[in-house]
């Protein structure tokens, strides 16, 4: 029987049943990636000797009556995470020989959890781009269509899922890095709530690896199945045990809602950035046809919504603020000199990034303090609905573009050209307040490339658009392979 695209939720009823054991699994899932992983390039680091024998480990443990969350099921990890004995490089060159001593808190979790790591797979340089490609380990494609990114910097993981080489991921999101290879790949993704799952270990090899609460950026689950980011998100929540674990523990609230017809959901397509293109328009509108058909209480307007213009420069400021701490002080002076040149009524997200580079303490404060204003905003927003429905990127996925200037990049939408970062807009929604959001499977463009939209829900209450991912599953399907 053929495993590989088989939910986690489904492999754990399998052993638990004797169908199936862990060794099978995972010499079926390395036997694909070895003859499959060559034309998508997923997996960059591989690890199948330990994973051997971490399988040997689970199904012994099973026997001994043992049944832990993900025992025995084969899962692969994005390469950012320290993984003791294994390069963690995050794609630069400079450290393609850097070997961490321990593992990442949430690769201690897994495998606590009983999961058996596969290996690790491909990010861009620095985890700093729509795309995954690199000069050590090459570009991962989209295994959809070749010719095209699986997006990143998660796209290593969302190509490894949609290739059937492993059954989770584990990935992190910054600036969508979970949600657009999710909508790039055809699989789930989520991306939880600021500061619910513990990063430690997630973090570039020049520094150490100390529990710090980061700003914007999370950690998360990838999977194919919408449940399975439930299972593995409950393996991953929770303080890091050196900080606030020493006093705090979880308790995320259940789900407002089990039935379909008790969701109130706002639906948003458009974006006064950037316009949304024909195929993601028609998945946001498939999904808001299904939530209607199923008795949810849709609407497309409402005055309670944050500012989308003033939030789209937020997030912009905040995001390219922290990419320039470690610039040379020439470099830095003479962005400074660039931004001092912009016009007052410059309003363009260019401007945004280039303020947001050189953003003064003063200045980051206020923008912090506007933040809170969005914040709150959001919190009235949720008192009337659960969930909001949005785009992930205006397209699917892109054809491969390696200009080494990003700026120089362009993202086509519907035949018209736009600045290649503008895209972030949809993922700076969730992102800038610290909102969860799932990524979901919406169909597929007419060109056959897989289609997503993104369920953002209420601070700290992840379980609702998970059960909403899980219900729209049901109603009109998830993961599909790759023809």
């Amino acid at each position: 029987m053929e495993w590989n695209f088989r939910t986690a939720e489904e492999l754990a009823a399998a052993m638990r049943a004797g169908e199936v054991t862990s060794a099978e699994l995972t010499d079926e899932a390395i036997a694909r990636i070895e003859r499959e992983d060559g034309a998508v390039n997923a997996i960059c680091v591989r690890d199948f000797d330990r994973a051997r024998a971490a399988a040997r480990g689970a199904d012994q443990a099973r026997a001994r009556g043992e049944d832990r969350p993900l025992l025995g099921i084969p899962v692969t990890v994005k390469e950012c995470y320290s993984i003791a004995g294994l390069p963690t490089t995050w794609a630069m060159p400079q450290h393609r020989d850097h070997v961490p001593a321990e593992d990442a808190v949430q690769v201690s979790r897994l495998k606590a959890a009983g999961a058996v790591v596969l290996g690790k797979t491909n990010v861009p340089v620095g985890l700093q781009d729509i795309q995954s490609f690199n000069e050590i380990y090459g570009t991962t494609n989209n295994p959809w269509d070749h010719d095209r990114t699986p997006g990143g910097s998660s796209g290593g993981s969302a190509a490894a899922l949609a290739s059937g080489f492993g059954a989770l991921s584990i990935g992190s999101d910054l600036a969508g890095s979970l949600r657009t290879p999710a909508h790039f790949c055809g699989i789930h993704a989520h991306k939880p709530t600021l500061g619910l799952v513990a990063n430690r270990g997630m973090v570039a090899p020049s520094t150490p690896a100390w529990p710090v609460d980061l700003d914007l950026a999370v950690v998360g689950p990838m999977a194919r199945g919408a449940r399975d980011l439930t299972l593995l998100l409950d393996v991953m929540a929770g303080p890091d045990p050196l900080t606030h674990g020493k006093a705090y523990h979880l308790a995320l609230p259940p789900a407002r809602h089990e039935r379909l017809d008790g969701f109130r959901v706002l639906v948003l397509e458009e974006h006064p950035f950037i316009p949304t293109g024909a195929a993601v328009r028609a998945g946001v509108n498939r999904v808001a046809d299904a939530l209607v058909d199923g008795g949810a209480r849709v609407e497309r307007h409402t005055p309670l919504l944050p500012d989308l213009t003033e939030a789209a420069t937020l997030y912009t400021q905040f995001l390219f603020s922290g990419s320039v701490a470690r610039f040379p002080v020439e470099a830095y002076e003479q962005l400074q000199a660039r931004a001092t040149g912009l016009s007052a009524d410059d309003r363009s997200l260019d401007a945004a990034r280039l303020r947001g580079m050189v953003l003064s303490h003063r200045d980051w404060i206020e923008a912090n303090s506007r933040r809170e204003h969005h914040r709150h905003g959001w919190r009235q927003l949720f008192a009337e609905f659960d969930v909001v429905v949005c785009p992930i990127t205006p397209t699917p996925a892109f054809p491969h573009d390696h200009h080494p200037d990003p700026r120089e990049r362009r993202i086509d939408i519907d035949g018209v050209g736009h600045p290649y970062f503008d895209q972030l807009v949809w993922a700076g929604l969730a992102g800038m307040p610290g909102l969860p959001a799932t990524a979901v499977p919406a169909g597929r463009s007419p060109e056959g490339l897989p289609v997503g939209v993104q369920l953002i829900g209420p601070m700290y209450e992840d379980r609702t658009p998970l059960r909403l991912a899980e219900l729209l599953e049901q109603r009109i399907g998830g993961f599909e392979a790759p023809k």
